[in-house]
């Protein structure tokens, strides 16, 4: 690929690096209507453009672009949630970003060439799905066995407390699989929003092939 100009990246990373800061910040509002409070965050919403942020900059520069700047919203991601959050929660948002976003970046570079819609549906979808597992089993998952272990070593010979140790780890595991459902079933509808601003900027933003011969 031809090496593109500096410039041509700053709008990217700009807005990768928006998507990224507005999330971090909004997952810390429960999102309140409609009684969501307890399932959904506000950064639920934010969080998935940055598949449309992605599936752009691949249209128009490529993979390998592509790729940089999925990097360069790791780094955001893993420092702003080391400041914000845990590092068990910094682990897993970096992880499932960095994972979710090459994986839509593979998928949409083999679909590019069907029908407009198939490459950024199909690849956000994909990589919306891989990046919801990783980041509640490796956010969530830990803790459960940990509660246990902790239950087992504090009163061991109470069989009652045990019982109802268990039944509260149970509670934690439907709760976690109730958040993990809500929030995929967010990213598919903004996936299916977001193609209205992709569909919209095609005819801005140029293709691979095109932007290659223009770029320089």
């Amino acid at each position: 690929m031809t090496s593109l100009p500096l410039r041509r990246l700053i709008l990217p990373v700009l807005a990768m690096t928006l998507v990224v800061v507005a999330s971090n910040i909004l997952v810390q509002y429960p999102f309140e209507p409609f009684g969501l409070g307890d399932y959904l965050t506000w950064g639920a919403f934010t969080y998935p453009v940055a598949f449309l942020v992605t599936d752009l900059t691949n249209r128009c520069y490529g993979p390998r672009v592509a790729r940089q700047l999925v990097v360069a919203g790791f780094a955001v991601a893993v420092v702003l949630s080391i400041w914000l959050a845990t590092p068990r929660i910094a682990l897993a948002s970096g992880t499932a970003f960095l994972v979710g976003q090459l994986l839509d970046i593979t998928v949409f570079n083999r679909l590019r060439r069907q029908a407009w819609w198939r490459a950024p549906f199909v690849g956000s979808v994909i990589g919306s799905a891989l990046d919801t597992i990783l980041f509640f089993s490796l956010a969530f998952a830990a803790i459960f066995p940990q509660f246990l272990d902790v239950a087992l070593q504090t009163n061991p010979d109470d069989l009652s407390y045990m019982a109802e140790a268990v039944s509260v780890a149970g509670q934690m595991v439907l709760r976690w699989q109730s958040l993990a459902i809500f929030d995929f079933s967010v990213k598919m509808l903004v996936a299916l929003i977001a193609l209205l601003p992709y569909g919209a900027l095609m005819s801005v933003i140029l293709p691979m092939e095109r932007a290659e011969k223009t770029a320089g």
